[in-house]
């Protein structure tokens, strides 16, 4: 009997701190723009994972908050948030060819009066 659940690994990196100069704001200001940033990245699974199962079964968590702040490039205006989401995801799709789909969640913390999270969330399965 098929229950319509298939195996997946999803690596998670949520809620990483990272300034960035995109919008109006920078533009004005020529300052980064704080911004929140999560990533879910699906990986083709293994059959099983045992104790001894290598990393390269799976992704280092590092990568994706490499993605995510030291890969992005240092001086770029970004008008766009959604451009700063690709390129994270070109990124992780570049550093591991075992990612099937990754998904960017980006809030602008500047926008937040009372909590809210005003933002984007950009998903792209490899091509």
């Amino acid at each position: 009997m098929h229950t319509g659940f298939d195996d997946f690994l999803t690596l998670e990196v949520n809620n990483l701190h990272v300034d960035v100069l995109t919008g109006i704001y920078s533009e004005e200001t020529h300052l980064p723009q704080p911004l929140r940033i999560s990533i879910r990245a699906r990986l083709r699974i293994a059959d099983h994972y045992e104790p001894v199962t290598p990393l390269a079964q799976s992704k280092n968590y590092m990568d994706l908050k490499h993605a995510a702040s030291t890969a992005l490039p240092e001086g770029v205006h970004f008008t766009l948030i959604e451009a700063v989401a690709d390129h994270i995801i070109d990124t992780i799709f570049l550093q591991d060819d075992k990612v099937s789909h990754v998904e960017v969640k980006i809030v602008k913390l500047a926008l937040s009066e009372r909590g809210e999270e005003i933002g984007i969330t950009l998903g792209r399965g490899r091509k």
